[in-house]
């Protein structure tokens, strides 16, 4: 047990953190964001490969999820270079192309989670 005060504690712990992130790339901020975003979606999409089918599916959540992911690789693109932007893409235009498939009543092309960004998937 230390002998600190609380909020001595949080502002090393703050600081250490703070130090921890500036030695990391952006492009590896980036990335590892967007595979966060695409995890999520995923499992609120049904594709959870350890979930009875459907058991986490919630289409209005995995739509919020793309739509970010989306905004991010569109935004990020230019900046994080084609060899991350295109693995990105492939796992966004995935991701699309799964709430297609898993939405009962299908949005129109264009209309789908993130094609404002990104152009109809299909």
């Amino acid at each position: 047990m230390t002998n600190e005060p609380p909020e001595t504690s949080a502002a090393t712990y703050v600081e250490g953190a703070t130090r921890d992130i500036a030695d990391v790339a952006a492009v590896e901020v980036i990335t590892t964001s967007a595979v966060h975003l695409m995890s999520a979606a995923a499992v609120k999409c049904g594709l959870a490969e350890d979930a009875d089918q459907g058991e986490h599916l919630d289409l209005d959540e995995a739509r919020k999820l793309i739509t970010a992911l989306a905004a991010l690789v569109t935004a990020s693109a230019p900046d994080i270079g084609n060899q991350h932007a295109r693995s990105l893409r492939d796992g966004l235009r995935s991701l699309q192309l799964a709430f297609r498939e898993a939405s009962v009543i299908p949005d129109a092309p264009g209309e789908g989670p993130g094609e404002k960004y990104t152009g109809s998937v299909v």
